[in-house]
């Protein structure tokens, strides 16, 4: 592995890359995408791809990526911009794209604008909100573990984000009745520590939330996206907007083995089957090559 910095408007970005540029199987390159996820999230994956070239990166403000523009949002057009920016800079063409939660509505803006760059893309369980049939709901069960986190800290939070992305089904009226969720039932701190700078639990994520992929454009872009979900993520929100995406792409979605971050190893600390994982995802490129 070579770690590369790139100078971007507004940032500088770290990225790893695994293996020969060209590669040496003559085959694209396969950039991995998280949000806020970074690189590191794709070290187990990429393990599995030695006979490939993979790229992995951490997202400006995320890991070893450092933000010169003073923002914070997360907002995709300026993510899907820093993406661009390491494909021109691998100077290998288009490539496939493995990306995963907050990455795949980074990946969508970016084959919305330049499907050019990308062959395939494989879009793992996108927090997609906008697709389901009861946005209005899940937008507001989302705002629910926010205001917990700007109360009262990362635990109080992050409970709430676990209460509402395990939760089966549409967001009813029983979801909204249920009490607040317990960070000591999930063995998280309970006291604040007084930051509201987390990625994942701030506003800082609301851009990424509120995202309307333009379906048309998708359907337009003369490239292959596979949708794909967790075995373990039936019922949950994720599931129910991987399958709400695909039915706009008019597919059916991939099952993927274990969870939300089923590709992620021992480093994760809620580690998935990466090698079962990879072996799916081999499957869903090479259907392809």
């Amino acid at each position: 592995m070579t770690t590369h910095e790139l100078e971007t408007s507004g940032a500088v970005l770290t990225y790893d890359v695994y293996g020969s540029l060209p590669g040496a199987d003559g085959r694209a390159p396969l950039v991995m995408i998280g949000l806020p996820m970074g690189a590191s999230g794709f070290g187990s994956l990429a393990s599995y791809f030695g006979d490939r070239t993979v790229v992995a990166y951490d997202p400006r403000g995320v890991g070893r990526s450092v933000r010169t523009d003073g923002e914070v949002d997360n907002v995709p057009a300026v993510h899907a911009g820093d993406v661009r920016a390491i494909i021109e800079a691998l100077g290998a063409g288009a490539v496939e794209i493995f990306a995963s939660s907050g990455g795949v509505i980074v990946a969508l803006a970016l084959v919305t604008a330049h499907p050019e760059d990308v062959t395939t893309l494989v879009a793992h369980e996108p927090p997609l909100l906008t697709a389901l049939p009861d946005a209005a709901a899940a937008e507001r069960a989302s705002l629910r573990y926010r205001e917990a986190y700007a109360a009262k800290g990362f635990g109080a939070g992050m409970a709430g984000f676990i209460a509402m992305t395990s939760w089966q089904g549409e967001f009813t009226d029983e979801y909204f009745a249920s009490p607040e969720a317990d960070p000591a039932m999930f063995g998280l701190p309970t006291e604040d520590d007084g930051r509201r700078d987390d990625p994942l639990l701030s506003e800082r994520s609301r851009p990424v939330l509120d995202y309307r992929a333009d379906i048309a454009a998708l359907t337009a872009a003369p490239i292959r996206i596979v949708v794909g979900y967790g075995e373990e993520s039936k019922g949950t929100v994720t599931h129910r907007t991987s399958a709400a995406l695909a039915e706009q792409l008019g597919q059916e979605p991939v099952q993927f083995p274990s969870h939300h971050g089923g590709f992620t190893g021992p480093e994760s600390g809620y580690p998935g089957q990466p090698e079962a994982f990879a072996r799916i995802l081999k499957e869903v490129l090479d259907a392809n090559s």
